[in-house]
């Protein structure tokens, strides 16, 4: 009999512990697998979202903290404070483009949506949008609303078709082409109609800056604040800032699935010391049989790498069908958003690294009962009843 018979008849004799073992495994491996899909793009998404926002300094109300930065990136609902004078004032200065932002929410069939006011011809330039269908704002204070494209995708909305915002029915204008980010899921309005709608005159929640050359930034961070007293903010500064916040959620993450693997790598060195003691007799037949120390160890470590491969393959798929379906049910806001934008990465290579670490992991495991086996004297082991 060979060492892969003995070891699947070892695995197969008591099926109650191999079940139960195993599924240790899989529930640890498919949580370690969920949550690394579910954070793994988390920096990407937001390096995308930092460069979709086309701005190289932003104006927040000020005493503004990181939640308001992620919430800006994020497209969620903003303090709206920031009068139509301070953005007079700042965009009186020479040598830069701003454009101020009015951040609200809505809901369309009882989900939430992000509502952008803007002022139509500037922002289009500001972010190089291209339209897919239909036509855009004709004017700055134009009725009807831009849609970005997924959002029209998912509740199937062309232009002509009526949207729902605070109560009023208002006529879809045309879908943005796929922009890649935050601007796929929103609903545009002009500045003019959405601050009414939302009882908001003459306030908007941000100033995004563009200037004309990047070696002055921090120059004309410094002119703005000379000008209004109001926070500003480099785009690579408040990238750091939502990196460092998104860092403790994917690192919290990590740990708890860090966790579950640890559990299940106690279970299998529980159900192989178990095996270890149960199989005392049949150890001292096979050393009986000419198999050595070295063969004895390696036939314990092949049946801890056996739960490892079957558990992280079970994992790996588990997991990945977990991430997928989680996505759209994570709660938008700042603090998950990002996880819900991303909607999961499901990169192959992380499949194949989930299986290798689990079976590395078991085998590891296994390590302790391998050795308390091959270190079994043949007499001790034979004469075991």
């Amino acid at each position: 009999m060979t060492n892969t018979n003995l070891v699947f008849k070892s695995l197969t004799r008591r099926k109650g512990r191999f079940l139960f073992t195993l599924l240790g495994i899989i529930i640890g491996m498919a949580s370690f697998v969920t949550f690394m899909a579910l954070g793994g793009s988390l920096k990407s998404q937001i390096e995308r979202e930092s460069a979709a926002l086309g701005a190289n300094l932003v104006v927040t109300p000020k005493g503004s903290c990181a939640y308001e930065q992620v919430s800006i990136l994020t497209g969620e609902q903003l303090p709206t404070n920031i009068t139509k004078d301070e953005v007079a004032a700042i965009r009186s200065i020479d040598g830069m483009m701003a454009i101020p932002f009015l951040a609200e929410r809505s809901a369309i069939d009882n989900r939430p949506v992000s509502v952008m006011g803007i002022l139509p011809g500037e922002t289009r330039e500001f972010k190089n949008w291209r339209l897919a269908q239909g036509e855009y704002f004709p004017h700055e204070n134009a009725e009807g609303a831009v849609l970005g494209s997924v959002l029209a995708e998912q509740f199937g909305l062309l232009p002509g078709s009526e949207v729902r915002v605070r109560g009023s029915q208002i006529k879809v204008l045309g879908v943005l082409d796929e922009t890649g980010g935050k601007d796929d899921l929103t609903v545009f309005l002009s500045l003019p109609v959405a601050q009414k709608l939302y009882d908001q005159k003459d306030l908007v929640s941000y100033v995004a800056v563009r200037v004309d050359h990047l070696d002055e930034v921090e120059l004309y961070a410094n002119k703005i604040k000379d000008k209004v007293s109001l926070g500003v903010v480099s785009d690579k500064q408040m990238r750091n800032s939502v990196l460092s916040i998104v860092g403790t959620v994917n690192i919290t993450l990590q740990i708890i699935a860090a966790v579950a693997i640890l559990a299940a790598a106690f279970g299998i060195v529980n159900t192989m010391m178990t095996a270890t003691y149960e199989r005392r007799r049949e150890i001292g037949i096979l050393q009986a049989m000419g198999a050595t120390r070295t063969g004895i160890f390696k036939l314990f470590i092949f049946e801890s790498g056996i739960y490892g491969l079957i558990g992280g393959v079970g994992g790996a798929v588990l997991g990945g069908l977990a991430a997928v379906f989680a996505a759209p049910l994570i709660s938008q806001n700042a603090a998950t958003s990002f996880v819900k934008g991303a909607q999961s990465s499901l990169d192959p290579m992380m499949f194949v690294g989930a299986i290798l670490f689990s079976t590395l992991v078991a085998m590891v495991a296994g390590l302790y009962p391998a050795i308390k086996a091959s270190k079994l004297s043949p007499v001790e082991a034979i004469s075991y009843e």
